[in-house]
């Protein structure tokens, strides 16, 4: 089979790559494997939903570029597609002085990439969301909000396809070769190939001579719902964050149906689909992930043996929702019971230089463009992400280069 464009991966990022493609070359032959059996199975379906606004990157990054903007036009696409919502909004807020300063920080960041945000005393914070507790300010975020993440990505998937894009499902991807992409039933060529595997992105780069200075890390994120019957907070309340990590810490999300949730852990995983027991367990995957965490643990990378430590005691529920009373007032603990399905972070590590990777990459090689560390905010940044992508990538007159 010939195309012009070939994705590998049908994520939230593929799918809006092809939107974008199909929506500036209507006559384009563009084709989309999928290992999976339907959409939104792994990160892109299993992701907070949350559409950040934008405020935590430096002005000089890729997440701060597409933050914005990508938050507006996933809003925009859900709504044109009635699809679910709850505009909830955010505070982040402090717990101590020396967080204080930090506050300051992200107001400074979000100015510097055009978000709207607002240092809100106690007495303001209070009118926004009366149970959420801060040291003397808090950051309020009027543009965040939830979606429901595996709605989105299937509508996505339906809009594409109906505008002409044709999704292979049960399609893994296997090997390139000359030329060919090869996958267990098929052998396709195409004239620019876009990989966009989410957690074997890596790996497949690694075909096309890409990806050499980096191996993906996972990191399993599980939320512990609230099933009380009473609704004790209004808004998304988050804790002033490490800037030196691209974890957000425990905090809470209200999600379209309304359901508070705590979390997300950020607990290394064993391989990369380890989500519950030993299923989809990969030993080659699981040596190569311990020899890195390893690497880490001994050289306490960026904090790495202090955070492995904090995030498995995050499998107690009691610890889980007694990090998150001290975001609130007040709140049951015991109404914190059930936990979420989890989700696995693809963080990219620099095998170099032993640090997790901040920000997207994009490397290109020939005909081929490969999509990595898309992590959060990527659901939020993906159809901002997309455009930019194929004016950068594909539409320029760039050669793309060896």
């Amino acid at each position: 089979m010939k195309c012009d464009y070939l994705i590998i991966g049908a994520g939230i990022i593929g799918l809006s790559l092809a939107k974008e493609l199909k929506s500036r070359q209507e006559s384009a032959k563009i084709v989309i494997i999928e290992k999976e059996k339907e959409v939104g199975l792994h990160s892109s379906g299993r992701n907070s939903g949350v559409l950040h606004a934008g405020f935590y990157y430096t002005a000089d990054s890729l997440k701060a570029k597409f933050t914005k903007d990508g938050n507006a036009l996933m809003k925009e696409f859900v709504k044109r597609h009635n699809l679910d919502i709850n505009e909830c909004q955010k505070v982040v807020v402090a717990q101590n002085q020396d967080e204080v300063e930090t506050i300051y920080e992200l107001k400074r960041r979000g100015d510097a990439n055009g978000v709207d945000t607002k240092i809100v005393s106690e007495d303001e914070l209070a009118k926004i969301d009366s149970n959420a507790k801060t040291c003397e300010v808090a950051l309020f975020s009027p543009t965040t909000a939830t979606v429901n993440p595996k709605e989105v990505t299937k509508k996505l998937a339906q809009v594409v396809q109906d505008m002409g894009v044709e999704i292979f499902y049960n399609e893994p991807f296997i090997d390139y070769k000359d030329g060919k992409v090869l996958t267990e039933n098929k052998t396709l060529e195409a004239k620019t190939v876009i990989n966009a595997a989410g957690l074997y992105a890596d790996r497949v780069a690694k075909h096309f001579g890409c990806s050499k200075d980096y191996v993906i890390i996972p990191f399993k994120g599980i939320y512990l719902k609230y099933t009380n019957s009473n609704k004790p907070i209004k808004s998304n309340i988050y804790p002033v964050p490490n800037l030196k990590n691209p974890f957000l810490g425990v905090h809470y999300t209200i999600t379209v149906d309304g359901t508070i949730k705590i979390g997300p852990t950020a607990i290394p995983a064993f391989w990369r689909e380890n989500y519950k027991g030993f299923e989809n367990f990969s030993l080659k995957e699981m040596a190569e992930i311990l020899y890195y965490e390893a690497k880490l643990f001994v050289l306490n990378s960026f904090g790495f043996r202090d955070l492995a430590f904090e995030e498995i005691k995050k499998y107690s529920k009691n610890h889980l929702s007694t990090l998150a009373t001290s975001l609130v007032k007040s709140i049951d603990k015991n109404g914190f019971n059930s936990w979420s399905i989890p989700g696995i972070r693809a963080q990219l590590l620099n095998k170099h230089t032993n640090e997790l990777v901040q920000d997207f990459i994009v490397e290109k090689r020939d005909n081929s463009i490969h999509i990595l560390n898309a992590v959060s905010p990527a659901f939020t940044c993906s159809f901002a992400f997309a455009k930019w992508v194929v004016d950068e990538y594909i539409l320029s007159d760039k050669t793309l280069s060896k």
